[in-house]
């Protein structure tokens, strides 16, 4: 493998970087700098801009909006808005739901629903685990029964209840697992619908997590009325788009670019911090190894990952080794907050005052480390339980 960039492709990188630079709002940089809780319209702003600029979504193709960047161009830009630090492009349009579209939806669907992603007009969300089924996704309860209503046009009656739905409170649209036929066996008879959240029927209620942060929230459905031609594929298929669908979250999830840029604000701190002798917490030998030993992971992640995108670009979508990917990028990520915790000492102590928002205690780079180190404790579980996820290594990969 080639690791040298072409003179085009320094310029590409070039361009990226200046653009990002002379775009990126400052007034969203200054709150996520201090730790505000972002609106909709912060998450909504950069996605608007690299809209409007045609680099929102790469990975779509061309006659979609995508920028037809080669693999290398989509790794350079992923390094790009993680050396500046931007807000992430929100995933459940743009990199989860839009290649269920392009790969099984019909051209009216496509028509209909991918302008609203790609412009960032329409904000989705997903609604796969429930209560009782979160890594056992199969043995999801909530029920689509179909009838005919009154004016001839047939629908869904959807009831049951989702959780978990990562920022569903400010979401336009979700796309949900409904079981369609419960007398099949799991897999085979559950449905992939689109569903307006302004339909009535549809509640959601939020989550607090630890660290005082709304973010996931229960979605309650109480006869709530989906059109048929809401649904994406052939009816109890859905199961076939909900796999092509967490493929390409878990290759998402990975994060191989920001976790590098967290590894550098580590060995900063790190650089910072004095040991217990004294001295820079990096000189202590034991530290140094555990820096180290994540640095050589995380380069390994990224050669694994180049792979995947390479042959994402000839056609090949994400298979078992968005698994691998989603295994070790999420154990990586939370090894870099474990360390960011034991470099801050004290300074990382949870400091909640009311709002749940770490208060100024410490130098600033320690504030909100401990709220990091909580709510990455979930990067193991969604989009597959990385015990799920080793099964799949194990069948599909090693034929066990």
């Amino acid at each position: 493998m080639n690791l040298d960039f072409t003179p085009q492709e320094r310029a590409f990188r070039d361009e990226a970087r200046s653009f990002i630079a002379q775009h990126y709002p400052a007034d969203l940089r200054a709150r996520q700098h201090g730790g505000e809780p972002l609106t909709r319209e912060d998450y909504l702003s950069w996605h608007r801009i690299l809209a409007a600029k045609g680099w929102v979504a790469p990975s779509w193709p061309t006659q979609w909006g995508g920028t037809g960047w080669t693999p290398t161009q989509k790794y350079i830009w992923s390094e790009e808005l993680a050396r500046a630090d931007t807000l992430p492009i929100l995933p459940f349009g743009v990199s989860m739901l839009a290649p269920v579209l392009l790969m099984f939806g019909t051209d009216e669907q496509k028509q209909r629903f991918l302008p609203g992603i790609l412009n960032g007009d329409v904000w989705w969300c997903q609604g796969y685990s429930e209560p009782g089924a979160g890594s056992d996704l199969a043995s999801l309860q909530t029920r689509a029964e179909r009838i005919t209503a009154d004016d001839g046009k047939e629908y869904y009656v959807v009831n049951g209840q989702k959780t978990w739905t990562t920022l569903g409170q400010f979401a336009d649209w979700g796309f949900f697992l409904v079981r369609t036929d419960p007398s099949a066996k799991p897999q085979a008879g559950i449905s992939f619908l689109l569903i307006d959240m302004k339909s009535p029927g549809v509640t959601v209620r939020p989550i607090i997590t630890l660290e005082g942060g709304h973010e996931v929230n229960d979605i309650f459905l109480d006869n709530v009325k989906v059109p048929v031609d809401q649904r994406i594929h052939q009816e109890n298929q859905g199961w076939t788009c909900a796999k092509a669908l967490l493929a390409h979250e878990r290759s998402g999830i990975a994060g191989v670019a920001r976790s590098k840029r967290a590894l550098e604000k580590l060995i900063q701190m790190a650089r910072t911090e004095r040991s217990d002798t004294g001295g820079p917490l990096l000189e202590d030998a034991f530290f140094r190894r555990k820096v180290a030993e994540l640095e050589i992971d995380l380069t390994a992640l990224e050669f694994t990952a180049l792979r995947t995108l390479a042959g994402e670009s000839s056609g090949k979508g994400p298979g078992p080794e968005s698994s691998i990917l989603k295994i070790r990028g999420t154990e990586i990520q939370q090894r870099l907050n474990e360390l960011a915790l034991e470099a801050a000492g004290t300074y990382g102590a949870p400091h909640l005052p009311e709002g749940g928002h770490n208060a100024p205690v410490g130098p600033h780079y320690a504030r909100g480390l401990a709220g990091s180190y909580f709510n990455g404790r979930k990067t193991s579980i969604y989009g597959g339980s990385n015990e799920i996820q080793r099964n799949i290594i194990a069948k599909m990969v090693l034929g066990l």
